[in-house]
Order: structure tokens, then sequence, then C-alpha cells
């Protein structure tokens, strides 16, 4: 397997080199050559799998000869060993229609712990290959950055800077980045919000000079090895639900595309997904996109979903690019002129591409509430904000099928929400009790590129300072 540049002009990479990259060279993101598919008879096959057996044949094609499917194996019961639930992503039914996927059985909490897990341990199996070391960077909302930093922290030849928007990620989300005190760990608190902080990511892996001398790699869902992991668990769900017998849909509270595009890869690859139901807050960037074709940035307006508070979405262009008819440059041509001017018009034949898989929805707050209070007050189910705004959504949608709705976080990491929408403080597991008192460390830095790069120049180690073990 091979794989290229949404923007066309970096150099295509295997698995192993995609991984380590993140960012392509040319500033798009890489994507798989061609989409392996799967029969109707493979897919049948995956019933009753296990999680673990089912994410080495969903990944396999992915993977090529970079890792034995023993390998795989290994590395996923090692990823999944210490979820909190043997099912890793266990369905829950709330009616007759709709059912939860919850992603949040991992370390800290969230659906970045699927992927993120197993990324960890793809970074040690490569880099142990030889004498490299590389800096991850990432730009998080709230869950990102704490499940990279429980996969990576004090793990040899990774060093770790994650950037969250100050004050705007819930205490549990901060918490749990700022509390793990690890050498290889920096923690930057950006003077701004999420998109700042994803400019200055993307702006750093587009510095050459820098990015080569310190071996930049990314953990968000740029990334393509995170996206490849979040396929494991569609195929997962749809397969208990009766596929490839009978379609199913799935609802995704959505902000930087990187879930529900997992999913469009999921159907891409054979899996009958009825409908994709992108959900977004008042942050509405890609409902006006897919809807009007008016892929424009507006204020991000903060919110009681934080984690969703994004108007510019990077996972996007892997999604247009498809759309484009994997047109290298047209597409960088279209994404100079979003950079450039902060939006573009996605023409209508695209958008009608695009409705052939995805509905949307634009879910605000008292909308939210009430789809917290309907689970709880029908299913006896606590839902986070992010949950209840994909609900809400899947509510309100007219498919046939049965629609899942992703789960992406425990209730308790925003227990303010939950508490206001529906009277009840849901609790932290107990591993997590002392959280709320461990001491913090962080650096609040201005969104400032020059600032940024001086800071981490003077942490991170050069890409070949580790000897050879």
């Amino acid at each position: 397997m091979r794989y290229i540049s949404t923007r066309g002009a970096a150099p295509s990479l295997d698995f192993e080199a995609v991984t380590l990259a993140g960012l392509a060279s040319d500033g798009g993101l890489y994507v798989p050559e061609t989409w392996p598919r799967f029969a109707k008879g493979a897919i049948s096959a995956m019933n009753g799998l296990s999680y673990v057996e089912t994410a080495v044949r969903v990944c396999s094609p992915f993977v090529g000869g970079a890792l034995s499917d023993a390998e795989l194996r290994t590395l996923f019961t090692a990823a999944y060993g210490n979820f909190d639930h043997a099912a890793v992503t266990p369905l829950v039914q709330l009616d007759q229609r709709h059912w939860l996927l919850e992603l949040f059985h991992g370390p800290t909490l969230a659906f970045k712990d699927v992927a993120m897990q197993s990324l960890g341990l793809l970074f040690q199996t490569f880099l142990g290959r030889s004498d490299r070391h590389i800096t991850v960077i990432g730009a998080t909302s709230g869950d990102t950055g704490s499940a990279a930093i429980n996969a990576l922290a004090r793990r040899d030849r990774v060093e770790v800077f994650m950037l969250h928007p100050q004050g705007r990620v819930s205490e549990v989300q901060r918490r749990q980045m700022t509390t793990v005190i690890a050498p290889n760990v920096h923690n930057i608190a950006i003077e701004g919000n999420f998109d700042d902080a994803q400019r200055l990511v993307k702006a750093m892996f587009n510095d050459t000079d820098f990015a080569s001398r310190f071996a930049l790699s990314a953990v968000n869902s740029i990334n393509w090895a995170r996206l490849m992991l979040q396929i494991v668990y569609y195929f997962y769900a749809a397969v208990r639900l009766g596929a490839p017998d009978r379609p199913v849909s799935f609802s995704v509270p959505t902000g930087n595309f990187g879930d529900v595009y997992a999913g469009y890869a999921a159907r891409q690859m054979g899996l009958p997904i009825d409908r994709l139901i992108v959900a977004t807050n008042e942050n509405d960037i890609l409902h006006r996109a897919l809807g009007t074709g008016d892929y424009s940035v507006g204020t991000v307006t903060a919110t009681a979903s934080p984690s969703m508070d994004i108007q510019v979405s990077s996972n996007f262009e892997r999604l247009l690019f498809d759309l484009a008819g994997r047109d290298g440059s047209a597409n960088a041509a279209s994404m100079r002129g979003f950079e450039a001017t902060g939006g573009v018009v996605i023409p209508a034949g695209q958008r009608a591409g695009a409705a052939l898989a995805f509905d949307t929805a634009r879910v605000d707050s008292a909308e939210m509430a009430a789809a917290m209070r309907w689970a709880q007050d029908h299913s006896g189910q606590h839902i986070d904000p992010h949950t209840a705004i994909a609900l809400a959504a899947a509510q309100r949608s007219s498919c046939d099928s049965p629609v899942v709705t992703l789960a992406t976080a425990h209730p308790a990491k925003f227990q303010d929400a939950v508490v206001a929408a529906t009277g009840v403080r849901p609790e932290l597991p107990a591993r997590l009790k002392g959280l709320m008192t461990g001491e913090e460390r962080f650096t609040v830095l201005p969104a400032d590129l020059g600032k940024i790069e001086a800071f981490i120049a003077e942490r991170a180690r050069p890409a070949f300072a580790v000897a050879a073990e």
C-alpha cells in the first residue's frame, strides 16, 4: 500500500513513513492510493471476532509489508489491554432504533484513546528500527492532547509538545494533560482558540528547515494512521448490528472531520453504511459547506462542547480531494484559496457526491441539553455534550436503518455541562480520582509562530540525536 498527498506534489510513502511523517511535505494530507475493498463474505467473517482480531483484519491491507498480522495482533493486544471494558468499544441500545457506541473506555476516557494507544506503539516499533528521534507536535481542543500524552509519556525517542487553547478546554481535559509530569512532555497553553493552535502546528510543518531539523511528526487526525485505527470500530459495530446483510447509519459529533471521515473510509471499503450524519454545534462550517457549499470561516463560538469549537476542519480536505476526482493540483489550488481568503465555494457537483453518503445537522445548546435529558430519562444513560449533539442529530434523521451515535467521551469529563442539563453530576472513575488535586505543569505562550518554535527548539532533540541501541 502506498500513500499519496491530497495536494499531489509530495512523494508517495509506505505505511511506516507515512505514520512517522504526519503531514505531507506539500502541505497536504496523506490518503491511500487506492481503497482496499472487503467482499460481503470477508465482512461476514468478522462476526464474533474480538476487537483485536477485527483490528488486525481491517488494518492489514493498509499496513502492507511494514508489519505482519502477528505483529499487528501483538501490538493491538497491548494497546487495548488497559481498556476497562472487554469489548473495547461496546454497543449500548437506547431504544428500538438508536444505539450508542461507547468509545470512552480507554485511559483518558475519550475516543482518541482507541487510536492513540496503538499509534504510540507504532511509533515505538518503527523508531526502534533505526536511530531516529521524532518531535510530536499537536494541537488539541481537549481530548487529543490527553490521549497522546498518555500514550507517549516517557517513551524513548519521542518528545511531545501539545498546544491547547488557554481557558477553552474543560478542567478535566486540561488536567489530564498538565498533571502528566514526564521529561518528554511539554504542555503549551496558547493565548487564542483551537484554530490558532492548529494554524501554528501546520505552520511548523510547513517550515521545512524547522520540520526536518527536529523530525516533526503528528498525532492529530492529520496523521493517516490515526484515521486507519478509527475505521475499525465502524466495522466492529456494524457487524454486530447485522452487516453486511443490513445497512447501518452512524451519527458523529464533528469538529475536525477526522472521526466521520474514518466512517467514510469504512464505506469506501465496502461496509454497508447507509448514512453518515455530520453533527455540528453552533460552529457549523461543515454543516454549511455540505449543505450550501459555503465553506467559509466564521468566528469561533465557545460552547459546552469545546472539542467541536472549530472553524477550520483539517480532515475535510481529504473528502474534497476524493470529491474532486483525486486531482491533487486542483485540490491544492482550492486549499490555497481557502487558506488565503478564509473561504471557498464547494461546487454543486461535489456537494451532490457528498450527499450520497452524508447528512448534516446543526444542533444548538438547547437541543443538546434536551438530548442529554432524553438519554437519562428514557434509557438511564448519562452522556457528554458532544455525544448529545450527535444523538440529537440522529433523532432528527429519517434513516430507516439502525442509527449508531458515537459516544466520544465519558460524561464525567464535562461534569458542569451534564449537571446543568440533567441535575446529575457524573463521577470520575476510581482510577482518576486523584486527577483534580495533582500538580499541574504548563507554559502559557502567545499564538506567535516564532515564540512557539523558539520554545520547542530549546527543548527538543534533533532527529538523529539518539544513538542506536
